[in-house]
C-alpha cells in the first residue's frame, strides 16, 4: 500500500531556480548518458534537480531500469517522487556520478556546499569510476574564492579546535553558518555543524590541510578529484 502523501508526491522544487535555461539544457544532456541497468550517482542541488526530472522522463519513455544513489534526503525525495528506485553504497558501486558545483576553476577544482551535502558528494565521487560536473557559465572561475566561501562541515563539541586549526592554515574568515527556517545553526544530515571559511589563497594542498584538523568531517572544497565537466553554452 502507498502513502497518500501530498509531501512525497509533490515534485516542486521549493523555490525559485536561477539560470534554469542553462541548467535545463545540462539537465537534458546529462539524461543523454543514461544506459538501462546502471547504477547512478545522484548530487544535490537545483541542477541535479533538474537533471533527475530529466532522467525521469528518458525511464518512462523507453523503459529503463535504473537505480540511483543520493547525495541527500533533498535528492532521495526527488527519486522517489519522480518514480526512481534508491539503492546505496552498501550495495553497489555507481557507474557514474553527476553533481553542480558553486565555483570551477580551470584545473576543475571545485567548491560545493552551499546545500550542506559536500561529504555525501565527496563519498559518491570517490566511489565513481567516472563523475560530471553540471556548470552554468556563472559558475566558472579563474580563483576559487571569488564569490564563495570554502564550506568546513565540523563535529559540533570541536568547534573551538577546528577553528584553532583553519587560523593556523590561513583562514582570515570563519562564520558559523546560521540556518533561515529555524532558530541557530544549520544542521547536517549527519548531525554536524557548518562553517563557512575564506582563506587567503587556496592553494593545491588546501583541501588536504583542512581534512588534516582533528574534528572537520570534510569539506566542500574538492581538488584532484576525477570529473568531466559539462558547461551550457
Amino acid at each position: 500500500m502507498q502513502w497518500d502523501s501530498t509531501i512525497i508526491n509533490d515534485d516542486s522544487y521549493g523555490q525559485a531556480i536561477s539560470n534554469l535555461d542553462e541548467k535545463e539544457k545540462l539537465a537534458e544532456l546529462v539524461a543523454t548518458k543514461v544506459k538501462h541497468g546502471e547504477i547512478i550517482g545522484v548530487g544535490s542541488g537545483s541542477t541535479s534537480y533538474l537533471a533527475v526530472l530529466a532522467i525521469a522522463r528518458r525511464v518512462k519513455d523507453e523503459g529503463l531500469l535504473i537505480k540511483a544513489i543520493p547525495s541527500s534526503i533533498e535528492i532521495s525525495l526527488v527519486c522517489i517522487k519522480m518514480g526512481l528506485p534508491l539503492t546505496n553504497l552498501y550495495e553497489y558501486r555507481p557507474d557514474w556520478y553527476f553533481d553542480g558545483a558553486d565555483e570551477v576553476d580551470p584545473n576543475l577544482d571545485m567548491i560545493k556546499g552551499r546545500g550542506g551535502a559536500m561529504f555525501r558528494e565527496k563519498l559518491l565521487m570517490r566511489a565513481s569510476p567516472v563523475n560530471y560536473i553540471l556548470a552554468d557559465q556563472t559558475k566558472l572561475v579563474d580563483c576559487l574564492g571569488t564569490n564563495f566561501a570554502v564550506p568546513v562541515e565540523v563535529f559540533p563539541s570541536a568547534l573551538p579546535v577546528v577553528e584553532a586549526g583553519l587560523k593556523a592554515i590561513g583562514a582570515h574568515e570563519i562564520l558559523l553558518r546560521p540556518a533561515i527556517n529555524k532558530d541557530g545553526p544549520v544542521i547536517t544530515e549527519s548531525g554536524n555543524l557548518i562553517l563557512d571559511v575564506r582563506f587567503k589563497t587556496i592553494d593545491r594542498e588546501l583541501e588536504k590541510n583542512i581534512k588534516s584538523i582533528t574534528g572537520v568531517i570534510e569539506s566542500g572544497l574538492f581538488q584532484n578529484h576525477r570529473a568531466e565537466l559539462l558547461v551550457a553554452r
